[in-house]
């Protein structure tokens, strides 16, 4: 369930390695060889659509709808070392199995459901900046950075 680690990994000024264990991460990149930056993008896609499909259920307190998203979510973010979010993933699915067993609205997933995206969009950044770490170095402009007029003069 939640505890209050998982709470402070959500915060802004938590690092990188509180969001993503690298070491999976890389596991997961030698693994996947040539088609890893392939599987990352499904897992934007996939990951993207789960959410969408979450938050729809949580507005129609539909705990049916919620199960298998967050179960996607949650086996695909662990794949890739996105602990907090599989572990925030694992708990939607869980308490919508009791809500829909007991025959609750799932109104106690709430906090949960609102955090999730924004969990989500931070660990997607944190794999595209570890993905392509060029990415934040790139020029978008043909200035003076791009023409250094006093390199190799004497």
């Amino acid at each position: 369930m939640w505890t209050q680690d998982r709470e402070e990994a959500l915060q802004p000024e938590t690092g990188a390695d509180a969001i993503v264990d690298w070491s999976i991460f890389s596991q997961a990149r030698s693994e996947m060889g040539p088609g890893f930056i392939r599987m990352l993008g499904y897992f934007r896609e996939d990951g993207g659509k789960s959410i969408a499909q979450i938050e729809t259920a949580m507005r129609r307190k539909d705990a049916a709808a919620m199960v298998t998203p967050a179960s996607t979510l949650g086996t695909e973010a662990r794949q890739f070392g996105a602990e907090p979010l599989a572990d925030l993933a694992e708990e939607i699915e869980e308490v919508a199995r009791r809500c829909l067993e007991m025959r609750l609205s799932p109104d106690e997933l709430l906090p949960s459901v609102a955090k999730l995206g924004a969990l989500y969009e931070r660990t997607i950044a944190l794999f595209d900046q570890e993905a392509n770490p060029l990415a934040q170095r790139r020029s978008t402009g043909r200035g003076a950075d791009a023409a250094n007029q006093e390199f190799g003069r004497l």
